[in-house]
């Protein structure tokens, strides 16, 4: 199964992106259909104040977008990737 092992978040993840967010973005992961690409990614961006979350993996393919309420948005390309024995949620630009 993907993504289901040790988890971590690298230090752009929590200096830039709010926790309740980071757990929002697991939760998208655990809740997705099967199967599961080891290659996740969130687009975040604000519109009017809500969190607008944009998941895609390439295989199979699969998007979905979300929209929620939060106290602080965060503007963002997020990978996490699932390399076997663990896995990392990290801004794209760490990668």
């Amino acid at each position: 199964n993907m993504f289901n092992n040790q988890r971590y978040a690298t230090r752009g993840i929590i200096e830039e992106i709010p926790v309740l967010t980071q757990i929002f973005l697991w939760n998208i992961i655990d809740t997705m259909p099967e199967p599961k690409d080891g290659f996740q990614v969130f687009r975040l961006s604000d519109r009017s104040g809500l969190q607008v979350i944009e998941h895609h993996q390439e295989v199979p393919e699969y998007r979905k977008d979300y929209e929620i309420k939060v106290d602080e948005t965060a503007t963002a390309k997020i990978f996490v990737i699932d390399d076997g024995t663990h896995s990392t949620m990290l801004l794209a630009e760490e990668y």
